[in-house]
């Protein structure tokens, strides 16, 4: 099982930028995949999560952020828009596996059950 996310890079204020996560090893039909961020000294966060019959965004990307899948490619994209500072991190695809292809709580990263290695995106003011 793999998730690689790739996409990133500078972007001005106000910008936008699509990442990708390239999944294998598992098809998105019963999973859900979900994208966290960490910027420096700063904690963890949940940004969005797809699954079959779900979307959530953490309400700092509410309206700026889109998330969307390509099962055919077994493909996974984050469309950011409006980029503000704070938005700067590093950015990571992850898969619940264990959740019937459900989202299950993913904000706290806890029922993840796989990690990608993240895409640094910083938004220069």
């Amino acid at each position: 099982v793999q998730l690689q996310a790739f996409g990133g890079g500078l972007v001005p204020l106000g910008g936008s930028l699509r990442l990708s996560c390239a999944v294998s090893g598992f098809t998105l039909d019963d999973v859900a995949i979900a994208w966290f961020r960490q910027a420096p000294g700063k904690e963890r966060e949940g940004v969005s999560c797809v699954a079959n019959s779900e979307t959530y965004y953490a309400d700092s990307v509410k309206g700026r952020f889109a998330i969307s899948r390509d099962k055919a490619k077994n493909m996974v994209y984050l469309q950011m828009s409006g980029l503000k500072p704070e938005d700067t991190a590093v950015y990571y695809c992850a898969a619940l596996t264990s959740w019937g292809g459900y989202c299950a709580r993913y904000q706290s990263g806890r029922t993840v059950n796989y990690w990608g290695q993240g895409t640094e995106v910083t938004v220069s003011s």
